[in-house]
């Protein structure tokens, strides 16, 4: 285990996720769990999102940042702790995962070791 970098913790609950690091005590980040989106008026169901690709897909905030875009529609992928659109918690994880926890690939003796394991939580 020496020389090997702390494990990323993500909590994803239906108001906040919370984020950190394995070993400490609290989470670095707690964020509201919610994605801002430029969305028209004739496009905002899933299955319409994901035939519009390109640079829409970029132009996203989540969290904090998106409760703070009048002009973005705020959605949030996760009702009563079930992911009810996962096309936009697959946005939600990639801004927590590179910009908060500004994790990448790491190499370790020139094998690429993984930057997220899920686990399912054993209530469920």
């Amino acid at each position: 285990m020496a020389g090997r970098l702390p494990a990323c913790v993500v909590d994803c609950g239906t108001g906040y996720t919370k984020l950190g690091y394995a070993g400490n005590t609290e989470p670095q980040f707690i964020v509201p769990s919610c994605i801002a989106i430029k969305e028209s008026a004739k496009v905002g169901d899933q299955a319409q999102r994901r035939m519009m690709k390109g640079v829409d897909d970029l132009d996203f905030f989540i969290g904090d940042e998106a409760i703070d875009k009048p002009t973005y529609a705020t959605k949030w992928p996760i009702r009563h702790g079930i992911v009810e659109d996962w096309d936009l918690m697959e946005r939600f994880m990639e801004q927590v995962i590179f910009k908060y926890l500004r994790c990448w690939a790491v190499y370790l003796m020139g094998k690429l070791e993984p930057v997220c394991i899920f686990l399912i939580p054993p209530d469920h």
